[in-house]
């Protein structure tokens, strides 16, 4: 429900997504009054349409080739097929739980919310249905939707993007994807799992392209292993209808048909005739342009999330949400390093990051002040009974901290934890070494790399 119009707010945020409802919660706990604005559900991409209901797709895959390859593990099982609609039924009772609960969270901290379009009016308001929303301090949130290239037009039924992908009612038997960074590969590891022939079709020389280029190589080769085809280094020139379904052409001269094209080569801004340019907002190719603590040009607004420049990642909204609520609330808080903030490829294996590349290390250190260090899993233990394969990589400052971790396994986005502490404090080989991991896990190969790199390898060769 809406106060009186004659309000005037502390903080009036247009979006609920993860930044926007995360600036809200925390400014509502540090005593500001505030309006959250909403023209969708309250949680946003990240809890309807990205990384709530992606996972549950992974997971939903993962026990099916669990089903199938039980026989390793002397388990008879039988696998009898992906029941779609049990599937979806699943993943949006695992969102509707979490949609529930953050709709309780923002009612119990008497956050003033908004259903409806919101449009930025003046520097300090945001008119909702013929309804103005003035704060001290406006924070815009709107979030990002699926990309497309130039002349890709996306149809929604053979031409599709990851929106689609996540209610598509049916397994398809063949699927190309056109973008091999996280959302590609993900949604071409589920697809795989669900037992549909994929091929990723990706312009850069490798997939995750922003991932070390050894994490890359790794899964790369796991793909391969698992039969998912990927065409790499060749950009995308045309797609075309076939009598069943698409023929997808490369500038190299290569041509793929399938029954679907997933568009996956990224996510864009939502701000286009929201009134940012208007109030004198700063912006560039649709993101709205902050300094490190959040702040636009314009003193009485802010912007957080998928809307400006940085990672697009939830836990980067909650971090930048959270952010600008304690700014105004008079405390000081720390801005993002972003290099310090943990990444995961959820595909199987997961791919799981840190700090910096070995590129960009000896870029900003030089090329001999930089070590890197490569601990294969095949000398853990937990590894060997998962029946994983991969590595964790370790890049150093010479005689100084570690600056990178990057693991690719199964598992691997549940040790990144430590990964980001070992990053984020600083912490020397050494000290890392002294620590005891419990035996036998997954994080054990976090400790047994960090004994290689201090000159005391445990399960591994000198």
């Amino acid at each position: 429900m809406a106060n009186d119009a004659s309000t005037v707010f502390d903080l009036v945020i247009l979006g609920g997504g993860s930044g926007g409802y995360a600036a809200a919660l925390r400014g509502a706990q540090l005593g500001l009054d505030v309006a959250l604005i909403e023209k969708d559900k309250l949680g946003g991409t990240c809890l309807h349409r990205g990384c709530i209901p992606t996972k549950a797709l992974l997971h939903a895959g993962e026990v099916a080739d669990q089903a199938r390859e039980s026989a390793q593990f002397g388990v008879k099982a039988s696998f009898e097929g992906i029941d779609i609609a049990g599937v979806h039924k699943y993943k949006d009772d695992v969102i509707s739980g979490l949609y529930k609960g953050l709709q309780g969270l923002v009612a119990s901290r008497k956050v003033t919310y908004v259903t409806g379009e919101g449009r930025l009016s003046s520097p300090t308001t945001v008119e909702v249905d013929g309804q103005t929303y003035t704060g001290r301090h406006i924070l815009l949130a709107t979030g990002s939707v699926p990309k497309s290239l130039p002349g890709l037009a996306i149809d929604g039924d053979r031409v599709i993007s990851s929106d689609h992908a996540l209610v598509l009612d049916r397994v398809p038997k063949s699927a190309i994807v056109l973008g091999g960074g996280v959302i590609g590969v993900e949604f071409a590891s589920a697809w795989k799992s669900f037992g549909v022939d994929v091929t990723i079709v990706e312009a850069l020389p490798h997939l995750v392209p922003v991932e070390d280029e050894n994490s890359s190589k790794l899964l790369e080769r796991a793909f391969r292993k698992r039969g998912i085809n990927f065409s790499l280094g060749s950009r995308f020139s045309g797609v075309e209808y076939t009598a069943d379904g698409v023929k997808v052409s490369l500038e190299n001269g290569k041509t793929f048909e399938a029954e679907l094209l997933l568009v996956a080569v990224g996510r864009g801004p939502v701000s286009q005739g929201l009134g940012y340019e208007e109030a004198g907002v700063a912006m560039d190719r649709g993101y709205v342009l902050v300094d490190e603590y959040m702040r636009t040009n314009v003193p009485t607004i802010s912007a957080v999330g998928d809307l400006v420049p940085t990672l697009q990642l939830a836990h980067v909204g909650f971090a930048e949400g959270i952010l600008v609520a304690e700014r105004l609330a008079g405390l000081k808080p720390v801005p993002v390093d972003y290099d310090g903030v943990p990444r995961v490829t959820y595909c199987h294996p997961e791919v799981a990051s840190v700090g910096l590349t070995e590129a960009k290390a000896k870029e900003l250190y030089g090329a001999d002040k930089v070590v890197a260090l490569k601990y294969n899993l095949a000398g853990n233990g937990k590894s060997k009974i998962l029946k994983t394969a991969g590595e964790i990589k370790l890049v150093q400052v010479r005689d100084g901290a570690v600056v990178g971790v990057h693991m690719v396994g199964d598992r691997m986005g549940e040790q990144v934890g430590e990964a980001q502490l070992i990053y984020n404090w600083e912490a020397l080989p050494a000290e890392v070494a002294q620590l005891i991991h419990a035996h036998p896990t997954q994080n054990e190969a976090l400790g047994e790399a960090h004994l290689a790199l201090a000159g005391k390898p445990l399960h591994s060769h000198d």
